[in-house]
């Protein structure tokens, strides 16, 4: 809400009548007139505010009586009446209602209560409240408002001190500022006149405004009160401080310079009062020395400097030359000169602090400095003031050094000493003492002569923050932090050095720019002024700049300062340059060379403990100093030497590393500048090339004797050589390359030299100049190009070739890493520089190293993957052998076996290209047969008559082959498979005549050395492939390593033999080849690896697969007709490492053509004869298997050598496969052969470590693949014989025999020689060594194929004569008989199973044959066989339980049924004895006992209660059956009967007694069985009877059988409950005997 609304009015108009009314309250006892006054002001006021409109205005205009009522408030001096009037006046004044007359009237209550010490601050609010809100109070009245707040100011209360401070400081720059909105607001008018020149009136000044002449006197009087004159205008001043009226001063200096420069009073003022003023109060700082005062806390002499004054007078001094230098050229002059003067080391430490902060506000203010220059330094008989500043702040930096630091002897004043000075150094920005990141950081700092100045951050660049010149609260001096003044005076130099320079840059440039707008226009007669300006500047002060930075440059120990003092030297030097000022400039450069080196070098001599150059400066100066400098050869070579540059890429020379021993060191530091100072270097020698041939030759000569100087210091000492020479004469040759031709044999030959030197520095540089110029040449277009000039091309690859005569590794490798990169760079166009790169490449050694090798193979993988296509052909076979010789050398394996990989990838090539080089290579060998033929010698080429291509296939065989009997097993495997892949992929390029080398010189030739080397090799387990690399226990000796390689070859010549089976039949002596391979195979599977022999058998395996190459369609396919499993192994696939391949066919069918058809295929139907090969392969096999499963002759020898699982069964499972060849001519003398082997090979026993990997665990009924073999291979055969002629089943028993011996397995397992074996049941694994592998299954199932043989050809002739059924029963009586004891359970049920099915087939055809006696000597084999099985020794298991006892007893139950059915009905066609042998044996059965009383023993045999009625019942039914032929059975079973009876009646009366002896005691368990037993008897018999036909029954039976009631009747008070109920079914039929008695006998008894 501003002041002059209607709302504002009318609330100031109720706060007035508000006051006046409190004031009446308050004043009502003690001052009546007061309150009276107050009353008629109320009045008054509402008297205003009804007749005016403009009530502000008449408020103003009578404001004299309304302020009246509270002056005379305030003149009660009541503090709570005057702070009421004040606040009131107040706040008229804020509504700018007070006239010039109430002021006057305010300001003087006013200065009644200041000097009554009333309500000070609100006096002084209330007159900056007057002065700042209207511009009514001027003149006397302005003054005494200023003078009241100057009175303030000194009295005693501090609050009032600081407060009234503060308030003059804002009324004056009020004073001031109404002056400025003053001269705005006259500005559009006509300027009055100018002030009369040289007025001296102080009074009044007529010709200003009513503002500037307050203005002009205030700023007048401030200038008497400094002085310590009266004020003319300020009356009533009574004190004054000089430091309060310099800073109110500087302050109106600073912020209004513009009323000073425009109005010419204030310019006098300044000329003639401020001036002579600060030059009067300088003089005690002038005269002052150091050294005349004492130090003592004495009060000070009163001419001593005194700090607060001094240190405005320099405030004041900064603000008159900044802004008021044009009016006050001369002042300024004195000004600075005194300047220059408080700078002198006399001077107080203090004072050169401040005065060197002051002239950094000058340095940073280049514009100035000209001005100066041109006002002074340029004028005649005027004192050289830009001159003195920068001598004066050289000679204060050197000042420092030389005088001890006296920072703290002026800090003898503060209590606190030394303490103040660190806590004022952190205080500016924590750079102090504890450097910037608290303290880790190494200070910055500049050291000479034992002098140590740390170096503080002071302030940013270009800017002058100063410290001290701050420090307005400060009386007395403060100590200066060591260091402080130092860091100023430094960046100083530097501020001022940036600013002249860039200044003078900028202004050039633009001159310049000028200067090219305006070519064609006449030159401009006026540039040449301000280049006297600026050459007048660099003149003046280069000489003090250069001492003082050069001293800095000396004493500094930090890289930044280092480099910012010589950046300023440089751009100094530049500016020079440009200005064309010679002499400054040469010192620069002086100076910075000087530095360059380290101290005290001298050119001329090179001793030998180099300076140790670690100072970075030294460096920048060298990089600087080259960039101007260009000395002679020799001194450039010191230079180098010294600063440890080494010859880079091209001869450049870069820097190297430190090398260690009495040689120059470098920090790193310094490293990261070197590279610069080598490119100037190598700019020098880059002008060779606008030399003619002859200066050429002069300069290569002078380099080389230079160069054999260096190599002969360089004998027999291990300092570091100098290089310069040779990388000189590298960038000599490099920039002449377009006449290489010239000067190459010198250059190379000396560069040799050098690479042969002993010191391995000096030959590394040899190595790299010969290599880069070698490249460079390769690389250079000349002219005509090298394609076309091969005499060039061989001229520049000779060095190259030359190198590989040096021994020292370090060149071969420089060597080799320039034909890695010739190759990279130039490999298409070598043409005919090929044999001699693949020369160099190949020339490797074993005694060379890893590294060297290594780079060369790079090499070589790049010849063999980018450029085979663009070398001669003829280079082919180089190729192969660099290969093969990197395959063979024994540094690197990985590189053997990637070169093994490189010769796949080149015999890829051969037969993608194969056309095109069969024509390069017959057309070249058209050539060598000329030249041959004209010198009359044979044409010498491996494998000669081949055909050249066949002859590089032979070539690349052969070093395969080569490599596969090497001595690492990685190498030979690789070869091995890489060999046979590229046979496989790539053979049928070969023509036929070469076949026959490739089989005969090639393969068996590998086959013989493998066979040779594995047999030999060492059994020493091998430790560990070196370093830290695990080797698999399959792999830890020599020998096994060999075995692995034995395989791979074995198994790749199979697959040759039997994919290219039918070009190899064409050969002629394919036969002897297939024998040489099949002994092979025989003495690879009986060697003692396992993995040899399993391998051997799987290449017979292979081979066996093959097809008769005829028409396959007409042959039937033998083995699928015989369903035999296909062979246990994968078909192997040939293809090479890593890629498909491609269809051979279309390229070998071309060169077929090119050589001429290869022998046709024979007509159809012409078979091939292959049966000497099958039986030559029956007749291997079979040595094989007697070989191998023939039991060792030792005894125990634990070392006797058992043939493995696998590799049995590998072997039975060749059989079948062989079989299908050799069916035909298959006799009964080879069967014979093949159950020896069949039986041998199940017989062997398995090692117990491999036992749980083979054997099933012991309750599984599984086969072990060997025995599942065996089984086959009879399997095969039977079916052969099956399908096959009569003749053939002759062999059936036989078969029959062999399965029946493997049946006895079950119950006798079978001996391997004399060696120990544990059933697998009982052998704990670790304990035995060898452990029988489970037979039982096997044996079951060798049982089953007879059981189905047997149903198959019972009624065949040759299986009744050979008495097959009588074996069969015969081998099954040992399990049948064994029963409980047999290895397992199964074994006995499955006997008993198959003698029944056995017989039910065998008894029908035994029965026909009765009359031919074929048969008799079975019967009592069989009637041995059920007497054995059905009353066995063997006691059942003590864990069986009833269930599985009873279902036992249902197969014992089950063979007395057979017997019942099969047997006893057709007792005619039997022999007697055996029927007799039958009825003996149920009359066993049916007693239950072999003996009349039951022992314990016996009886925990369960009763067969079943079994044993069924006995009785069989028995009865024979006895009583009418069929009963002899007397003789008859006899038996009536025997037999009596028998029954007489024991039931023993055992019943012995009951019946037992049971009332023991009474309430119940009887023994068996006891109880027993008579349960004879009761179910009884009750059996008693059915038998029945049934039969009353005349078949003896009288004497029916008697026993009646007595016997009575005793039935006895039991029936037995307690048992099982023994009543077994009682009433004995006791039941006895009702059908019970008939009235027959008439006859009633009547005779009667």
């Amino acid at each position: 809400m501003s002041t002059t609304s209607p709302e504002a009015v009318k609330k100031l108009l109720e706060n007035m009548q508000t006051d006046l009314r409190s004031l009446s309250m308050e004043c009502k006892k003690k001052f009546p007139p007061v309150k009276e006054a107050a009353e008629s002001g109320i009045v008054k006021i509402k008297t205003i505010a009804a007749r005016n409109t403009d009530i502000l205005a008449a408020l103003k205009e009578n404001s004299s009586e309304v302020v009246q009522p509270f002056l005379m408030g305030c003149g009660t001096k009541e503090p709570k009446i005057t702070q009421l009037c004040l606040a009131a006046i107040q706040r008229l004044m804020s509504h700018e209602v007070v006239s010039e007359a109430a002021a006057g009237n305010i300001i003087n209550m006013l200065w009644q209560l200041m000097e009554n010490g009333l309500e000070e601050l609100k006096l002084l609010q209330t007159v900056l409240v007057l002065l700042t809100t209207n511009t009514v109070v001027h003149d006397e009245v302005l003054s005494k408002a200023i003078v009241l707040c100057f009175r303030l100011h000194f009295t005693k209360d501090n609050i009032t001190n600081n407060t009234a401070a503060a308030t003059v400081r804002q009324v004056v720059t009020v004073v001031f500022e109404r002056m400025v909105a003053e001269d705005e607001k006259f500005k559009g008018m006509a300027e009055q006149p100018p002030a009369v020149q040289g007025n001296s009136n102080r009074r009044s000044v007529s010709t200003l405004r009513p503002s500037a002449k307050d203005a002009y006197m205030l700023f007048q009087d401030l200038c008497q009160l400094v002085n310590a004159d009266a004020p003319y205008w300020l009356v009533g001043m009574t004190e004054m401080t000089r430091t309060f009226g310099l800073e109110l001063l500087e302050s109106v200096l600073n912020d209004f310079p513009g009323v000073f420069l425009q109005h010419q009073e204030f310019s006098f003022l300044l000329k003639e009062r401020v001036c002579p003023l600060v030059i009067k109060l300088f003089s005690p700082n002038i005269k002052f020395r150091q050294g005349s005062s004492s130090s003592a806390a004495s009060p000070a002499p009163v001419e001593k400097p005194y700090f607060p004054i001094c240190m405005r007078l320099l405030r004041v001094v900064s603000v008159l030359i900044k802004h008021f230098y044009s009016l006050l050229v001369t002042e300024c002059e004195i000004f600075l000169s005194l300047l220059v003067k408080f700078l002198d080391g006399e001077k107080p430490q203090w004072l050169r602090a401040v005065a060197v902060e002051s002239v950094h506000r000058l340095c940073v203010q280049p514009h100035l400095l000209r001005s100066f220059c041109q006002s002074y330094d340029m004028k005649q008989h005027s004192t050289k003031v830009f001159r003195d500043i920068v001598n004066a702040l050289g000679s204060f930096i050197q000042s420092l050094f030389i005088v001890p630091s006296v920072g703290n002897a002026s800090s003898t004043n503060t209590p606190t000493g030394g303490s103040a000075s660190s806590a004022q150094a952190s205080a500016q920005g924590g750079t102090g003492a504890t450097g910037g990141s608290g303290g880790l950081t190494t200070q910055a700092a500049f050291e000479y002569r034992g002098t140590w100045i740390p170096l503080m951050t002071v302030s940013v660049q270009g800017s002058a923050k100063a410290t001290y010149l701050e420090m307005l609260d400060k009386v007395e001096p403060p100590s200066i932090p060591e260091g402080y003044a130092m860091s100023v005076a430094f960046s100083a130099l530097l501020d001022l050095v940036r600013g002249i320079t860039s200044m003078i840059e900028r202004e050039l440039a633009k001159e310049e720019e000028e200067a090219a707008a305006r070519v064609g226009s006449e030159p401009a007669a006026s540039a040449q002024k301000p280049h006297q300006v600026w050459e007048e500047m660099v003149s003046a002060c280069w000489c003090g700049l250069l001492a003082a930075l050069s001293l800095l440059l000396d004493a500094s120990t930090d890289e930044t300062a280092t480099e910012s003092i010589l950046k300023a030297e440089l751009t100094m030097a530049s500016l020079c340059g440009r200005l064309g000022l010679v002499t400054p400039r040469d010192a620069f450069i002086t100076a910075i060379c000087k530095a360059s080196l380290p101290p005290h070098y001298a050119l001329t001599v090179l001793s030998s403990n180099a300076a140790n150059l670690s100072s970075k400066s030294q460096c920048l100066c060298v990089r600087v100093s080259l960039s101007v400098l260009v000395c002679g050869c020799l001194s450039l070579l010191h230079l180098v030497w010294i600063l440890g540059l080494k010859p880079g890429v091209g001869g450049a020379l870069k820097p190297g590393r430190a090398v260690e021993g009495p040689s120059t060191v470098l920090t790193t530091a310094v490293m990261t500048d070197l590279p610069v100072i080598s490119s100037i270097l190598s700019r020098l020698f880059e002008s060779s090339q606008y030399l003619d041939d002859v200066s050429l030759h002069h300069l290569i000569n002078a380099l080389c004797s230079l160069s054999m100087e260096a190599m002969e210091m360089a004998y027999g000492n291990n300092k570091e050589p100098s290089l310069f020479a040779v990388a000189k004469l590298l960038e000599t040759g490099l920039v002449n390359m377009d006449r290489i031709e010239i000067l190459w044999r010198p250059l190379t030959a000396h560069l040799l030299e050098v690479c042969q030197h002993p010191n391995a520095r000096m030959r590394e540089w040899g190595a790299e100049a010969v290599t880069s110029l070698i490249k460079a040449g390769l690389a250079y277009k000349h002219d005509p190009p090298l394609s076309q000039n091969q005499r060039l091309q061989l001229l520049l690859l000779n060095p190259l070739k030359e190198l590989s005569n040096i021994l020292h590794a370090d060149i071969r490798q420089k060597q080799l890493e320039c034909v890695l990169q010739i190759l990279q760079s130039q490999g298409d166009s070598l043409g005919p520089g090929w044999p001699l790169v693949l020369g160099v490449i190949g020339a490797i050694r074993n005694d060379q190293g890893e590294s060297l090798i290594r780079t060369a193979f790079q090499c070589l993988q790049l010849v063999v993957t980018d450029f085979l296509p663009t070398m001669p052909c003829t280079c082919l076979q180089i190729v192969v052998d660099v290969a093969g010789s990197f395959g063979l050398q024994n540094q690197e394996l990985n590189i053997s076996l990637t070169s093994i990989g490189l010769l796949w990838n080149i015999s890829d090539y051969f037969f993608q290209r194969g056309e095109i080089i069969t024509e390069e290579l017959e057309k070249e060998e058209a050539v060598l047969l000329k030249q041959s033929r004209e010198n009359g010698e044979p044409l010498n080429r491996p494998f000669h008559p081949a055909p050249p291509f066949d002859c590089l296939w032979l070539c690349l065989y052969a070093k395969l082959g080569e490599l596969c009997v090497d001595p690492r097993p990685a190498v030979r495997k690789s070869a091995g498979q890489t060999m046979f892949s590229t046979i496989a992929a790539h053979g049928t390029l070969l023509q036929q005549a070469t076949w026959h080398i490739v089989v005969w010189k090639v393969l068996f030739h590998l086959l013989d050395c493998v066979r040779k080397s594995s047999t030999t090799a060492d059994k020493e387990k091998i430790e560990s492939g070196g370093g830290n690399i695990l080797i698999h226990h399959s792999r830890d000796t020599a020998e096994k390593q060999w075995a692995e390689t034995w395989v791979l070859t074995l198994a790749g010549v199979a697959r040759i033999f039997n994919t290219r089976r039918y070009l190899l039949q064409q050969l002629g002596d394919f036969f002897n080849a297939w024998e040489v391979l099949l002994d092979h195979i025989q003495s690879a599977a009986l060697s003692k690896n396992n993995e040899v022999s399993l391998a051997a058998l799987k290449s017979f395996q292979e081979i066996l697969q093959l097809v008769t190459p005829v028409k396959d369609t007409d042959k039937p396919d033998a083995l699928g007709a015989m369903d035999i499993p296909p062979v246990l192994m994968d078909p192997l696939t040939a293809s090479g490492p890593g890629r498909p391949l491609p269809r051979s066919d279309s390229l070998a069918e071309r060169l077929a053509q090119r050589y001429g058809a290869q022998p046709p295929p024979p007509p159809p139907g012409e078979e091939q004869d292959d049966s000497a090969l099958w039986w030559s392969a029956w007749s291997t096999w079979y040595r094989t298997g007697i070989e191998c499963t023939r039991p060792p002759s030792g005894g125990t020898d634990k070392l006797a050598f058992v043939p493995s699982q696998p590799f049995l069964t590998a072997l039975i499972q060749i059989f079948p496969a062989l079989y299908q060849h050799i069916a035909g001519g298959f006799s009964m003398e080879d069967l014979r052969k093949l159950g020896v082997i069949l039986h041998g090979a199940v017989s062997v026993p398995i090692s117990s470590d491999a036992s749980p990997f083979i054997l099933p665990s012991y309750t599984e009924a599984v086969l072990t693949s060997l025995q599942e073999a065996v089984l086959t291979a009879l399997d095969v055969l039977q079916k052969a014989i099956c399908v096959g002629p009569e003749t053939l089943q002759v062999m059936y028993p036989a078969i029959f025999e062999q399965l029946l011996q493997f049946v006895e397995f079950s119950c006798k397992p079978p001996q391997y020689g004399k060696m120990e074996t544990k059933h697998v049941a009982n052998a704990k694994y670790n304990q035995a060594e060898w452990v029988a592998l489970n037979y039982v299954p096997f044996a079951e199932r060798s049982l089953e194929e007879v059981v189905d043989l047997y149903h198959k050809t019972a009624c065949h002739k040759a299986v009744i004569n050979e008495k097959v059924l009588q074996s069969i029963i015969k081998t099954l009586r040992m399990p049948l008989g064994l029963k409980y004891a047999c290895p397992a359970e199964s074994t006995w049920k499955l006997a008993v199973s198959s003698l029944l099915k056995v017989l039910s087939i065998g008894l029908p055809v035994a029965r026909q044959q009765a009359s031919s006696g074929k048969f008799d000597t079975m019967w009592p084999e069989l009637a041995n066989a059920f007497e054995d099985f059905l009353f066995t020794k063997s006691t059942p298991p003590d864990n069986l339980s009833i269930q599985e006892f009873q279902k036992n007893e249902s197969i014992d139950v089950e063979v007395v049924q057979l017997i019942s059915t099969e047997i006893l009905p057709y007792a005619n066609f039997i022999p007697k004895e055996f029927v007799g042998q039958i009825m003996a044996m149920l009359n066993k059965g049916s007693i239950h006992s072999q003996s009349s009383s039951f022992t314990e023993a016996e009886i925990d045999i369960r009763m067969r209660e079943e079994f044993s009625k069924v006995c009785f019942e069989t028995l009865l039914q024979f006895s009583f059956s009418n069929k009963a032929s002899t007397p003789q059975e008859g006899y038996i079973s009536r025997m037999a009967l009596s028998v029954l009876l007489q024991r039931a009646q023993d055992v019943l009366r012995r009951y019946v007694e037992d049971e009332r002896l023991s009474g309430r005691c119940p009887l023994p368990r068996q006891q109880v069985t027993e008579i349960i037993f004879v009761l179910k008897a009884v009750s059996t018999l008693m059915d038998s009877l029945k049934k039969t036909q009353p005349e078949n029954v003896d009288g004497n039976t029916w008697a026993q059988v009646i007595a016997l009631y009575p005793t039935l009747v006895e039991c029936i008070t037995c307690s048992s409950p099982e023994v009543s109920s077994a009682l009433k079914e004995a006791l039941g039929p006895f009702k059908d005997l019970m008939q009235p008695p027959v008439s006859k006998v009633q009547n005779g008894e009667s």
